[in-house]
């Protein structure tokens, strides 16, 4: 008879995220010990992390944090919605995320590079993504910094956490930037705009879509002498829907991002947003 219970499986399951076949494997070897149940399932993920590099990691949570003026947030992706909900990957998640604040790192490489408790964190998440039993991923990172930066995460599945994530920076202070802010940040993520303004399109990207709508006018036999009016009335639907101040207010359709921000007497610094898998 195996001296453990359903319930200390549940237990090791929730802990480590590993499957059900594994953990009742570990706790045999481990005569019902769980501490040294979850120390085999570490040292047989890490024999195992090799033969996963190849697997696909797209699901998982993002993180985010505002702490004096700079805003960091965080992309971290496993294979499963069950890790991705396990306590252990959000943990991993949390550590990931107070590593980029130590570090105050703006890009991947330097966030992967920092120390976690004496070891780089690219190695941490690795050893971490053992215990797991999964590929573990610190897929992306970003830094916005303003007077105001408002963080906003979206969960898509209340079983799961976070799935989407904004960072808004504006450049006013108190009450009412923080709550345009935050306003912003929530149409943000479920807007999905691309660029903070119409400068920030490259220009190889506006003169395609010109050269489109120019050809599709065309084609829909379009007067010549229309032509112009109407290719500039449709490159201007295309900023409407990439680019965040042209963007119809998800609050109030009748007024404009822009418009959003003019009425609170602020303007938009920068913004990040991001989705798990996208």
């Amino acid at each position: 008879m195996p001296n453990y219970t359903a319930a200390d499986i549940k237990a090791l399951r929730e802990r480590t995220g590993a499957g059900m076949m594994d953990v009742k494997k570990a706790l045999d070897e481990a005569n019902g010990d769980t501490a040294k149940a979850m120390e085999i399932i570490r040292v047989k993920g890490l024999k195992g992390a090799t033969k996963r590099e190849g697997r696909s990691a797209a699901e998982g949570l993002v993180a985010a944090r505002v702490e004096n003026g700079v805003g960091y947030m965080i992309e971290v992706n496993c294979e499963t919605d069950f890790v991705a909900k396990a306590p252990k990957f959000v943990e991993l998640a949390n550590t990931v995320l107070d590593a980029a604040v130590a570090s105050g790192a703006g890009d991947l490489e330097t966030l992967l590079g920092a120390d976690v408790q004496g070891k780089k964190l690219s190695d941490y998440v690795v050893e971490e993504g053992a215990t797991l039993g999964e590929k573990v991923v610190v897929r992306r990172i970003a830094r916005v910094e303003g007077p105001t930066v408002d963080a906003y995460l979206h969960k898509t599945s209340k079983d799961l956490p976070a799935q989407v994530g904004v960072l808004m920076a504006v450049d006013g202070t108190g009450e009412q930037a923080q709550t345009v802010a935050h306003d912003v940040a929530v149409h943000t993520a479920a807007m999905a705009p691309t660029y903070l303004s119409r400068d920030e399109v490259p220009a190889d990207t506006v003169e395609n879509e010109r050269r489109i709508a120019d050809e599709t006018a065309r084609a829909e036999g379009k007067p010549e002498q229309a032509l112009t009016k109407i290719v500039e009335g449709r490159l201007t639907g295309f900023f409407k829907e990439i680019v965040l101040v042209d963007q119809a207010f998800a609050k109030d359709a009748k007024q404009t991002v822009g418009k959003v921000f003019e009425a609170a007497g602020v303007k938009p610094v920068a913004f990040a947003r991001f989705r798990v898998g996208s």
